[in-house]
């Protein structure tokens, strides 16, 4: 098993941004992933299988609800330190990261912010401390990118409502505890549920046959006839909005995320690059290899640029769906690029599980679809600089 060798780059000095507690958060997230996962993770990719003995660790480094206030067990951090946490545990993996994502921003985020004071008590310190994993459905097999359109239903049926439906593509619903499930209710209404395992007529059914993402669990969520206590719905917003407003918090985490998977690859080729000789001398020393790994850590660094003047804007309260949509595409593209470039500076060892590379790679190929394909996400800015929409 090899050492994690990891050292993050820095290229424009921006650990000079962050406070003393954003490094802290960040050191001890890198620290965690070095001892916990990078020695189990090329197996658990191998093998398909979320490693979930983590589950408490990614709890103990604040990756669950970091930004919800400590009152309801969380680490009341700002959106700076959410996004080095998610950075750090996707240079490990972006399928562990996309778990602590879900748990964040889908699950926990959703009942903070539209749920009541009870729903609050009663699930957000069990989902920080892990007691309790959630997943989030919204998805559905006829309908992705057009949410609006879904045909999971809801209906009062006196002393509880009555779900019907199915969602697919949902991270952590294998194992989840409680699922957010957004319905339609009679009247066309979209609302949010909470909808708990062990609710007769509940099933999660696992995505087998996965190329990417294979140390996460997938699954599809399916609704029959599943009575629904009447508390258990979110009050506080309804529309298609609350569920998108979800997404900007979980494209967000993504957008940091990406650059953590980004810089593992870089560095991986430049430490490969210095240490492999051809003809006599390092290939680090070739022009073509000098150039693909200049132009990665050019793109890292405006990557970061862009992640931390948009961390600046959310705990401002000014950011902007669409400026969340530009970081996400962007971020990850980047991303999906590096680690083909880095790829190739390896060779023949970059497809192995010796290394990270290939791994990143397909994870990536599931990143720069979910919460909002790349062809979507420059259609929302499109939308957002000229005025008209051309999604619909």
């Amino acid at each position: 098993m090899k050492a994690d060798q990891f050292q993050a780059p820095d290229y424009y000095n921006l650990d000079d941004l962050l406070s003393d507690e954003h490094k802290m958060v960040r050191d001890a997230a890198r620290e965690w992933v070095k001892r916990e996962v990078s020695p189990i993770i090329e197996e658990a990719a191998q093998k398909a299988e979320f490693p979930k003995q983590i589950i408490n660790g990614l709890a103990e480094i604040g990756a669950f609800g970091p930004y919800i206030p400590e009152e309801y067990g969380c680490a009341g951090l700002d959106q700076i330190s959410y996004g080095l946490i998610m950075q750090e545990i996707e240079r490990g993996d972006s399928g562990v990261r996309s778990t602590a994502s879900v748990q964040s921003s889908l699950v926990m985020y959703p009942i903070f912010k539209y749920g009541t004071e009870e729903q609050k008590k009663k699930y957000l310190p069990k989902l920080a401390s892990g007691e309790m994993m959630g997943c989030f459905g919204l998805t559905e097999p006829d309908h992705g990118s057009n949410p609006s359109g879904m045909t999971t239903t809801f209906k009062d049926n006196g002393d509880h409502y009555l779900l019907n439906g199915a969602k697919m593509w949902i991270s952590n619903a294998p194992f989840a505890d409680i699922a957010v499930v957004w319905a339609k209710n009679e009247e066309g209404r979209i609302y949010g549920l909470i909808v708990e395992r062990g609710m007769e007529g509940f099933t999660t059914p696992e995505t087998h046959n996965k190329w990417s993402l294979r140390a996460s669990a997938t699954g599809e969520l399916v609704f029959n006839n599943v009575k629904v206590p009447k508390e258990n719905l979110m009050p506080e917003k309804s529309g298609l909005g609350a569920p998108l407003g979800c997404l900007d918090s979980a494209r967000y985490g993504i957008a940091w995320g990406a650059i953590g998977a980004a810089m593992d690859c870089y560095d991986t080729a430049l430490r490969y690059a210095k240490e492999r000789e051809q003809f006599g001398k390092p290939i680090a020393s070739f022009q073509l290899q000098q150039k693909k790994l200049a132009e990665m850590i050019t793109e890292i660094t405006k990557a970061q640029l862009l992640a931390w003047r948009l961390g600046v804007m959310r705990n401002e309260g000014t950011a902007t769906s669409a400026q969340i949509s530009m970081a996400k595409r962007n971020n990850v593209e980047m991303a999906i690029n590096i680690a083909r470039e880095a790829r190739q500076i390896l060779g023949g060892m970059g497809i192995t599980g010796e290394y990270s590379i290939m791994r990143h790679s397909m994870n990536l190929e599931s990143v720069i679809t979910y919460e909002g394909t790349h062809d979507i996400h420059l259609l929302i800015t499109g939308a957002d600089i000229t005025g008209i929409p051309a999604f619909q």
